[in-house]
């Protein structure tokens, strides 16, 4: 049994949903297919709530188009048949979220809750579509069996009670296939409405296929597999066939948008391969996600760019001991909710620079000046500087670290270029080599690497 996912793209017109249904009624077995909403649909969602809680929506013509769109697509592609029983669905939906709307529009408030109620409608509408256009399938609902708990201010996911309903929501062996909406989820003490945010569909469909023991996860996207680096910006990138779960999220971590991290832990502790396909052209081969099989000879598997990132530098003799500085700054900034992205040093001994995201670059240079005062004091630390609009730029291989002097081959190659390298942190990750540089040479930077590590090899 397969779990199948498809995105925003994939279910976004009658064109792409004709591909959804050939790719799920050509299947050999029954299988679970998690579905986004429309593609660009959860945008427009959000940006009408704000806009009716200001009182300057035009709901009219909000609600007529958001109508017109899935009732196009229902009368294309449902069967004649069941198409007032899907419509009928879909349009008590559409007359909740229309009252929802006037009622923000009276009140002059978004709560968060009543947000998430907003957003939930996009795969509760098209995850009932997608059910009727398929030849033999059932509507399962999310909300009858994702549940989230509160953490930290975050709705995540119970793992435990989710998996639970799930064994009980889709009993094996199936007899049809089974459509059910992505991202959306339901408190598990109050029972509100909630969501597994960013990447949810994903994540949706990973606890799905983990909890199954499903024989594969396949992501239906609009690219034709997992590609060695962004293409927009590298015209020679090419896909990659077949890569480690590591490495993939490793990969997504630092940029690549293919896929949401998260989404990979719950299969990768139950080895379920994870395919990533294309839609739009569904006999591409893709790129197949796996236990690695050790390589004889290592080798750079992609390299990715992660922006809007800015660099504390912590200068002066005493960061020679790169160990006491680095678990002592980690720490600090750990503990005030701020994520250490890289740790690494610029070529010299008496300097230490920790990559952070870019909003929370002031925190932290508050949070190591306040760790690091007395030595500040004494002269034993020369100073702690922030830098803005830097970008890390991923080179991803398993077992990297064999492949002698890739590291400052590849530093030598941007300086050989103009580029100055604001941070190196090379051998800390069996994986991964980060290097920073200035966002304005992240694209030439990419470049040159990609070239050198990966074209040249």
């Amino acid at each position: 049994m397969k779990v199948l996912k498809f995105g925003g793209t994939s279910v976004g017109t009658i064109e792409s949903l004709t591909n959804v249904k050939n790719i799920v009624d050509n299947l050999e077995e029954p299988s679970i297919v998690v579905v986004s909403a429309l593609g660009g649909l959860t945008d427009r969602l959000i940006r009408n709530a704000g806009a009716a809680a200001k009182g300057e929506i035009d709901l009219n013509a909000e609600m007529t188009h958001i109508s017109g769109r899935h009732k196009d697509i229902i009368e294309a592609l449902v069967p004649e048949e069941r198409r007032e029983e899907i419509w009928n669905i879909v349009n008590r939906l559409l007359n909740e979220l229309s009252d929802i709307y006037k009622g923000l529009s009276l009140i002059r408030s978004l709560p968060e809750r009543t947000l998430d109620l907003v957003v939930s409608y996009g795969e509760r509408m098209s995850s009932v579509i997608v059910a009727g256009i398929l030849a033999e399938a059932e509507h399962h609902d999310a909300l009858e069996v994702m549940r989230t708990e509160r953490w930290f201010n975050k709705d995540i996911a119970d793992r435990a009670l989710t998996e639970t309903n799930i064994k009980r929501e889709f009993p094996l062996p199936l007899k049809r296939h089974c459509v059910m909406g992505g991202f959306i989820s339901r408190d598990r003490d109050t029972d509100e409405i909630t969501n597994l945010g960013r990447g949810g569909s994903d994540y949706t469909a990973a606890l799905i296929a983990a909890a199954l023991n499903a024989s594969e996860l396949e992501i239906w996207t609009d690219v034709d597999g997992f590609l060695t680096t962004d293409p927009r910006i590298v015209k020679t990138a090419r896909i990659i066939p077949a890569m480690s779960f590591v490495e993939s999220m490793e990969l997504c971590s630092y940029g690549a948008k293919v896929i949401y991290p998260p989404t990979i832990y719950p299969v990768f502790h139950k080895n379920i391969p994870i395919k990533i396909l294309n839609t739009f052209n569904p006999t591409a081969p893709g790129t197949l996600i796996s236990e690695m099989q050790e390589k004889d000879i290592p080798s750079v598997c992609g390299v990715s760019v992660l922006g809007n990132t800015g660099l504390i530098a912590i200068r002066g003799a005493l960061t020679a001991n790169v160990a006491e500085i680095n678990t002592r700054a980690y720490n600090a900034l750990s503990r005030n909710g701020i994520g250490v992205l890289l740790v690494g040093q610029p070529g010299h001994a008496s300097d230490f620079s920790i990559v952070v995201p870019i909003q929370d670059l002031e925190k932290g240079v508050r949070l190591i000046e306040a760790e690091f005062s007395q030595e500040l004091k004494e002269g034993e630390l020369k100073e702690i500087k922030g830098e803005r609009d830097m970008s890390v730029i991923a080179v991803v291989g398993e077992s990297i670290k064999r492949i002698n002097g890739l590291g400052p081959r590849l530093t030598n190659t941007l300086w050989r270029n103009g580029i100055e390298v604001k941070c190196v942190s090379d051998g800390a990750s069996e994986t991964t080599i980060g290097i920073v540089v200035a966002s304005s040479s992240a694209s030439e930077a990419l470049s040159l690497i990609h070239e050198s590590a990966i074209e040249r090899g």
